[in-house]
């Protein structure tokens, strides 16, 4: 289908709804269950659609989470990962921690998503060591 006002309309509800469903879906998941979100392969549901118009319809539907308020970039990254496969691009999502957390109660962890090695979904912050990225180099992920 050829971008346009239904396909764009579709895309729409599909992330609105998505973006919905996803802090219900992955509560409580293990980190590879949460992945899933992020599929390696997909149909291209939304092929023509750009990836300006697929980030910005993301960041407008997690503006103001009312769950998963403390890992909005998780929630961001998964659904950005997911829409730009849905729309045949080949997005990276990466995850990175804090190393001065690492002896913390509670661990500094990020995630952004890059499209041709840039971000286009957050970036990693300062102090942050990129330890993960989630990309179908030959459909396998790898570490960083």
């Amino acid at each position: 289908m050829a971008d346009g006002p239904i396909l764009r309309a579709l895309f729409r509800c599909h992330v609105w709804a998505s973006a919905r469903l996803m802090p219900l879906l992955v509560a409580n998941r293990s980190f590879e269950a949460v992945l899933k979100w992020a599929p390696l392969s997909s149909p291209t549901l939304y092929r023509g659609l750009p990836s300006s118009y697929i980030v910005s319809t993301v960041n407008r539907a997690v503006r103001r989470p009312w769950l998963m308020r403390d890992r909005r970039c998780l929630r961001e990254g998964l659904l950005a990962h997911r829409f730009l496969r849905f729309a045949g691009f080949d997005p990276e999502l990466r995850f990175g921690v804090d190393p001065k957390s690492m002896q913390a109660p509670r661990m500094a962890a990020h995630c952004w998503v890059c499209l041709d090695g840039r971000p286009v979904v957050s970036d990693s912050l300062p102090g942050m060591v990129e330890i993960y990225r989630h990309h179908a180099h030959s459909g396998k992920a790898r570490a960083a």
